[in-house]
């Protein structure tokens, strides 16, 4: 055990230290100058096109979902505990100046999931069962030839494996942690009993939602991801407004805590440049999955004609999970005043305390709905993503049914299992998916150069001929 530990420290501080960090943020930076900054210049086309065309009703083809249902069934994964949780930590350990350097990870990471994506859409086949598939393992192997088709079953591998540690074991334990401490605070329960009760409906109703395919978890996510999203950003809005005072005071510190942490959080803490850094970009990278390889898996089965238009979704994903969700978290925690202990670990109950500012016990409630529905969405999502992996290594789709039953039972072992050793594994096969997915993104970079100024000529063309 104590050899497992050591071994994994050392991948988790290559994959989610500096050079994991540096090479997925590069990624994004290299991409955004060779497609000319496409998540800036056509920022305004790409939001009227996904956001802007969300109620249009549109039924998806044999095999394949709608391209909003594609795009939630990302979100589904992308925004979790992360954004509730994850953020607080980074304010903690980083300072406020980490949301600043969030943001910047997730304006560079806008192009690296528009190129994950529309990758995804140029490579993808269908399987023996009619269904679209796709993701890193299959542009990979296609796109890069057969001499690499081992790195893409490498990514499958690690992918596989981490949708039961990320995308399943950590996400149970954190609903009900959170659910069993919410009902715990109004009336003493034994809380053993409680999760894995809270457990096993977890696990039926997964079950449930799988048995339907591939299109029962788009229409499932396609429904769950507005729902939750809404109810969390109308809830920080709310806090956001009852101290707008505060903005000031919260922008300065944020910039300010950038560059200069110790300006803002004192000495004491001990926060460095670095430290906020890392912080920031660890959270915004990790949080919308930008690099990692994920999402575009759930993309590869949009109903679309055009790569590039996915890919825009990509866009639009990332800037909807960290620019608005994340930042309104954060925004809800430094407005309020809540205080936060610099220098020292912090989670979801910093960010009670600071809906609890505004809503009193009642905080405690939204966060805990709020969870619930972003892990099991994510819960869904991760599902789909071990599954298209799996499938890909095992060659044959005869492997789905047993993968999902034992993707369930999973379910239910998180919910009573003290996870922290799966937790820190989880968390670095996380980071392995990115090695081979950023390798083949910038391996192939030419593609999507080239089909990103097809498209937009395209585009721009067609807006001439209308004047």
């Amino acid at each position: 055990m104590e050899l497992i530990v050591k071994v994994n420290s050392f991948l988790n501080g290559i994959v989610m230290g500096w050079p994991g960090m540096i090479l997925l943020v590069g990624t994004g930076v290299y991409y955004t100058f060779r497609c000319g900054g496409v998540q800036f210049k056509w920022f305004g086309y790409i939001m009227k096109n996904t956001i802007g065309k969300i109620f249009e009703k549109k039924e998806a083809g044999e095999g394949a979902v709608t391209p909003f249902q594609a795009v939630c069934t990302a979100l589904a994964a992308t925004v979790g505990t992360g954004n509730i949780a994850g953020v607080t930590g980074a304010i903690a350990l980083g300072g406020p100046g980490a949301v600043f350097w969030m943001w910047i990870s997730a304006l560079f990471g806008m192009c690296t999931k528009f190129a994950e994506v529309t990758l995804a859409i140029h490579f993808r086949e269908r399987n023996d069962k009619g269904d679209w598939v796709g993701g890193p393992m299959y542009y990979i192997s296609k796109g890069l030839g057969k001499n690499w088709k081992w790195f893409g079953s490498l990514f499958a591998l690690f992918g596989m494996l981490a949708a039961f540690g990320i995308g399943n074991m950590t996400q149970i334990n954190s609903i009900v942690t959170s659910i069993s401490g919410t009902i715990n605070s109004f009336t003493p329960i034994n809380v053993n009993t409680a999760n894995l009760i809270i457990g096993i409906i977890v696990a039926i109703f997964c079950g449930i939602v799988l048995i339907g395919g591939l299109k029962r978890i788009g229409q499932v996510t396609e429904k769950l991801v507005p729902f939750m999203a809404v109810i969390y950003i109308l809830s920080a809005l709310i806090i956001f407004f009852a101290h707008i005072g505060n903005i000031g005071n919260v922008l300065r510190s944020i910039f300010v805590g950038a560059f200069t942490p110790s300006a803002v959080v004192g000495g004491a803490a001990g926060i460095t440049i670095s430290a906020a850094v890392k912080r920031g970009v660890g959270r915004g990278v990790f949080s919308n999955e930008a690099g990692l390889g994920s999402a575009p898996i759930a993309h590869a089965a949009a109903d679309t004609d055009s790569a590039v238009r996915q890919g825009c979704f990509g866009v639009f994903e990332v800037f909807a999970d960290t620019i608005v969700i994340c930042t309104l978290t954060a925004f809800a925690v430094l407005m309020s005043g809540t205080p936060i202990n610099f220098g020292q670990a912090a989670g979801a109950d910093l960010t009670i305390a600071a809906f609890g500012t505004t809503f009193g016990r009642v905080g405690g409630i939204i966060i805990s709905v709020g969870l619930t529905l972003f892990a099991t969405s994510t819960i869904l999502s991760w599902c789909l993503y071990g599954t298209r992996c799996a499938e890909f290594l095992f060659k044959t789709t005869k492997i789905i049914k047993p993968y999902q039953v034992i993707f369930c039972l999973v379910i239910i072992l998180g919910a009573v299992t003290e996870l922290s050793l799966v937790w820190d594994i989880a968390d670095t096969l996380n980071g392995l998916m990115a090695i081979p997915n950023l390798v083949g993104l910038l391996g192939l970079s030419p593609i999507v150069i080239k089909l990103t100024r097809e498209y937009f000529n395209g585009v721009r063309l067609g807006e001439s001929n209308r004047k």
